[in-house]
């Protein structure tokens, strides 16, 4: 997929590079304003049960 991606970008390397990094920038951009907000409420992170003074001591 990488090297698809790389084949069909236009100009030199030095060109190629700068792009897959704009390209990057964009998508983790993308995924961390939109995409995780979205997906927070769906995940049980904030589900945490501790249970206090039912484990053992280590000795």
């Amino acid at each position: 997929m990488y090297g698809w991606i790389w084949r069909h970008l236009p100009g030199n390397a030095w060109l190629r590079a700068l792009i897959s990094l704009a390209m990057v920038l964009l998508i983790v951009y993308v995924l961390f304003q939109y995409v995780f907000p979205w997906a927070e409420p769906l995940l049980p992170f904030n589900e945490v049960t501790v249970d206090q003074g039912m484990g053992t001591a280590a000795r």
